[in-house]
């Protein structure tokens, strides 16, 4: 994360005099969830900042604490088309016939670390392996102005499958990608993705002392989240979410679900470039 953040204001610095400042025409999709630094103009783009995160400290957790985290991108826009860097996930999406965003990602997930409990709710069970995964993502918009929309997502990887749906409701009249906007989602999983965040093995049960534990596959959770964006002054925005997700009976059975729901809460600050 310091390594993404330093480089992160090198090539900002150091592209800033070609960056445009000006207002420009729409963003590719007018939502707030979706970064767009280009303000409508094609070239690169670049997004600096950092948000504040009051979250579960791990999937399932009943623990929650602070965490400060970098937030941006640099991105290159052309046309309908707009590839970015963000963090750990380098990605692409494009708008097809003004009506379906798509998105392809490929991120690194770190894993779950024993020490992310501060009470040793996770002694015993060991470190998550990290793993790169895709996401491949589609909306679709129900109307001309991305009023409403559908959402599917499916996160695959070494570690299984996640498939994610739903239905979005923006907020406002703005064409700049800020304002509101509102999703209630369902996800499923296999039973792979499922066991890397809630299933307990034979030799984790000896050094945990927690039950034994395997999860099938089928239904995870529903969601909801809600997003939010807004420029201060010419250059700086200031975003923030809030994301509560509950979990089917399933995973609450295991004993790693300390709580039937995750949340998340989280506000932050952006200088485009």
């Amino acid at each position: 994360m310091k390594m993404f953040s330093a480089l992160l204001i090198g090539i900002a610095v150091c592209a800033s005099n070609q960056a445009l400042a000006q207002d420009g025409k729409a963003a590719l999709v007018p939502l707030p969830s979706v970064d767009d630094f280009s303000r409508g103009n094609d070239g690169w783009g670049f997004g600096l900042g950092f948000g504040v995160e009051y979250e579960s400290a791990y999937e399932g957790s009943d623990e929650f604490g602070f965490e400060i985290e970098p937030a941006g991108a640099v991105q290159w826009r052309r046309g309908d088309d707009v590839f970015f860097w963000a963090g750990e996930a380098l990605g692409w999406r494009g708008l097809r016939a003004d009506t379906w965003l798509l998105e392809a990602v490929v991120a690194f997930d770190e894993g779950r670390e024993e020490g992310e409990s501060d009470d040793g709710r996770l002694n015993g069970l060991g470190n998550g392996d990290e793993e790169t995964e895709l996401v491949l993502q589609a909306r679709r918009a129900l109307d001309a102005d991305w009023r409403y929309w559908l959402i599917g997502r499916v996160v695959t990887g070494g570690s299984g499958n996640l498939g994610l749906f739903g239905l979005g409701y923006r907020f406002g009249d703005r064409d700049d990608g800020t304002g509101s906007e509102i999703n209630l989602v369902g996800a499923f999983h296999d039973s792979d993705f499922a066991n890397r965040d809630f299933g307990i093995t034979a030799q984790q049960s000896v050094a945990s002392g927690l039950d034994e534990t395997r999860l099938s596959s089928g239904f995870r959770s529903v969601g909801i989240n809600y997003n939010y964006r807004h420029y201060i002054a010419d250059n700086w925005q200031i975003f923030g979410e809030a994301l509560y997700e509950h979990y089917s009976s399933g995973v609450q059975e295991s004993p790693i679900a300390r709580s039937n729901y995750e949340a998340e809460v989280s506000i932050g600050f952006l200088y485009v470039f």
